[in-house]
């Protein structure tokens, strides 16, 4: 079920969802923080969710199982 394309899924729904927070951010004198805060934050948990879920996708060291006779560990 998991695979790289809901890498690629999550980023267009997170760009949709700044291009989203640019033209609806509340217009005034504080226009640009509030589109420099969410635009930020939107970025930030979707570089977050891609480096957990890619870690648990391709994990760097291959979990063993402690209970094998060393005659049944393959190195």
């Amino acid at each position: 079920m998991a695979n790289g394309w809901s890498v690629i899924i999550g980023f267009v729904i997170v760009v949709a969802m700044a291009l989203a927070a640019w033209f609806f951010s509340p217009k005034g004198e504080n226009q640009v923080l509030w589109r420099s805060s969410i635009i930020l934050s939107i970025a930030s948990c979707f570089l977050m969710w891609a480096v957990t879920f890619l870690a648990q996708l391709h994990p760097l060291i291959e979990p063993r199982r402690s209970d094998l006779r060393k005659e049944y560990i393959h190195h």
